[in-house]
């Protein structure tokens, strides 16, 4: 079994279509539909199912396909982590982060970093949640920035690098506007505007809510900034964010 035909296997599947994948490939139909041949004949058994110029997968071809998408992961990582440890300074980090860390402090950090070593390079994924914490797991980014620390000690190492504040974005002539300090019960009663689902800041305030004796009025939801900012100079609503 050959890397060249997992490769040809994967792009067939993905396309559903021979002369699609060998596009794709840049390489002729022919020789696509060789490899897949071979490989079947080494596997002894049929991985898809031919309908005219279109293919499907069969149920073993299904879990091949699985199994051999992780295989070819497994091994990109490895390449990957050779070539950074021959020469580190120049290898790629893979960081993914939160909207929240989009604008400020990714950046900040990025910076002080390449001040010591210039030809690093990056490569950067935002995502929510939990999607960062499957990101570090499955090997595909060597960290995540969080909000909070996961509690997942065996699988994961995780360190608190600053604290932040929560503060609560209100229309200036708001009562509360002006206080210098405010209690989350004295915002039980005014509608919210949180991030998605998904999203672990919006489960901190709505889990802080419910300690305090009151489940929150969601009147809107998104994660572009300044429209959220926006939604609040208009008086519709009150919006929380991290400083």
């Amino acid at each position: 079994m050959e890397i060249r035909q997992l490769k040809y296997f994967m792009e067939v599947a993905k396309r559903e279509h021979m002369t699609e994948a060998a596009d794709a490939l840049h390489v002729a139909q022919s020789a696509v539909s060789r490899q897949i041949g071979n490989l079947e004949s080494e596997l002894g058994v049929d991985l898809f199912i031919r309908q005219g110029r279109r293919v499907r997968l069969t149920p073993i071809g299904r879990i091949f396909l699985e199994n051999a998408s992780q295989a070819m992961k497994m091994l990109e990582n490895a390449t990957r982590e050779v070539k950074e440890l021959l020469d580190p300074e120049r290898g790629t980090i893979r960081i993914s982060f939160p909207i929240s860390m989009a604008a400020y402090v990714l950046p900040t950090a990025i910076s002080a970093f390449r001040e010591q070593y210039p030809e690093a390079k990056f490569q950067l994924k935002q995502a929510t949640y939990y999607e960062l914490i499957d990101l570090v797991l499955n090997g595909e980014y060597n960290m995540a920035l969080l909000g909070s620390v996961p509690m997942n000690g065996e699988k994961l190492d995780g360190h608190v690098l600053f604290k932040e504040r929560i503060m609560a974005l209100l229309p200036i002539n708001h009562p509360l506007a002006h206080e210098p300090a405010l209690r989350l019960s004295q915002l039980k009663d005014e509608p919210f505007i949180l991030l998605p689902k998904g999203m672990q800041f919006r489960e901190m305030i709505i889990n802080h809510c419910l300690e305090q004796g009151f489940e929150p009025t969601i009147s809107f939801e998104g994660d572009d900034v300044d429209a959220l900012k926006g939604l609040v100079s208009a008086s519709l609503a009150f919006h929380f964010f991290q400083k």
